[in-house]
């Protein structure tokens, strides 16, 4: 067996980025960009009036002035002229600054009076313009890469993209295998079970932005299981979920190595998740993943979405350790790392996280409450009340 962090490095050896696509900005919610994106003009392209008033000129924002309202600016309606002394462009927010203003004042601290305006008594010290390239100025840069999401589609749409240049999305095939196993809603024999996992991974890995296609339940038999790997030609990774520990029913092993699998490992010291493999088979790369729910499941947030994070192009692919303190001892732990599921509490005196009395590989609804990893070394000592220990968050929705 090898540890998780080597375990996690092999699989990241096997993949690397996919090529790059380029895609309608309304298309590109959820894509890794690709392509470092400039601005072909500042934002905003020129000074705008941030309210509803007048444009005047400084010298002119006096208590009790009156002036002589000139024209009128909205917002994709310029004016074209110049605003001098003693006079004003009724405005509104949006519209271009006119030449020659220099603030507005609100059309609330006026009274007005046919074309005349007489200003109040409130002054305020602000000018109410929004100067050009206040946001960004021309030649600003969207560095990639980076996951776009909502306020990013806002910002390149800002910058007047319209073409987005993002990475390929992962094509990855989902086997779940087992002659037990059959599909929600079917009819099941006293010996069967409803498959499960193979729901979460999907949506795990459309939320890590790739095309995840379910394949047919494979049967325990080896020539079916064969069949169903062909079906998966053409896929980038290959997840087979169940039949990868030594029973005589296990056969993804041998049926996968009949096929030309080169596996880079077997087996990892780490609980749940211990029957885990890794490859390539052909052109594809090769997940084994454990057939227990909980099992099935951490492993994907452990090794499978580090390797689609991988093969999107971003940098950050690894989960993200944080730390928190213990709200109950925990008794010492055997030789592998164990991954507790548990749910850490944000308090004013930092993040406090409680582990679950049942960690069965099974148990889904437990699975279900947790929002974070509590991670055991191993041959970690019992450890205290209040001790630190590491944390991985789940995702509270794929």
């Amino acid at each position: 067996m090898i540890s998780v962090a080597d375990a996690l490095a092999k699989c990241l050896a096997l993949v690397s980025p996919l090529e790059t696509e380029t895609v309608p900005l309304a298309q590109s919610a959820g894509r890794v960009l690709r392509g470092d994106v400039a601005a072909d003009r500042p934002q905003p392209p020129f000074a705008a009036s941030a309210m509803d008033g007048y444009a005047i000129l400084s010298a002119d924002h006096v208590i009790g002035k009156t002036l002589k309202v000139i024209g009128e600016s909205a917002a994709g309606h310029g004016w074209d002229g110049t605003v001098t002394a003693g006079t004003a462009l009724r405005i509104f927010t949006g519209a271009p600054m006119p030449r020659g203003a220099e603030r507005v004042v609100l059309q609330e601290d006026v009274t007005r009076n046919g074309d005349l305006i007489i200003l109040g008594e409130r002054i305020e010290q602000g000018t109410n313009v929004r100067p050009a390239g206040a946001d960004f100025p021309a030649g600003f840069t969207l560095r990639a890469p980076r996951r776009l999401g909502p306020s990013d589609l806002a910002l390149l749409a800002a910058m007047n993209c319209g073409q987005v240049p993002v990475s390929r999305r992962p094509v990855v095939a989902i086997i779940a295998t087992g002659d037990e196993l059959v599909m929600p809603g079917e009819s099941l024999r006293d010996d069967q079970i409803v498959a499960s996992n193979c729901f979460a991974l999907k949506a795990m890995m459309q939320s890590a932005g790739a095309e995840a296609r379910l394949l047919p339940i494979a049967p325990d038999r080896p020539e079916a299981l064969r069949a169903t790997l062909e079906l998966a030609s053409g896929a980038d990774l290959i997840v087979t979920i169940g039949g990868a520990s030594v029973g005589d029913h296990d056969l993804v092993a041998q049926v996968a190595g009949d096929l030309g699998l080169d596996r880079a490992f077997y087996k990892i010291a780490m609980r749940p998740g211990k029957p885990l493999m890794a490859g390539r088979l052909g052109n594809a790369v090769f997940l084994g993943l454990p057939g227990n729910p909980v099992s099935a499941i951490v492993c994907g947030h452990l090794f499978l979405l580090p390797m689609l994070r991988a093969m999107l192009g971003l940098d950050q692919v690894a989960p993200i350790e944080r730390s928190a303190r213990l709200s109950a001892p925990l008794p010492a732990n055997g030789p592998r790392a164990h991954y507790m599921r548990a749910v850490v509490e944000h308090t004013p005196d930092g993040d406090v996280v409680t582990a679950f009395d049942r960690q069965d590989s099974s148990l889904l609804t437990i699975l279900t409450e947790a929002n974070c990893l509590l991670v055991c070394p191993p041959n970690a000592p019992p450890l205290a009340t209040g001790q630190s220990v590491t944390i991985l968050p789940l995702q509270a929705h794929y």
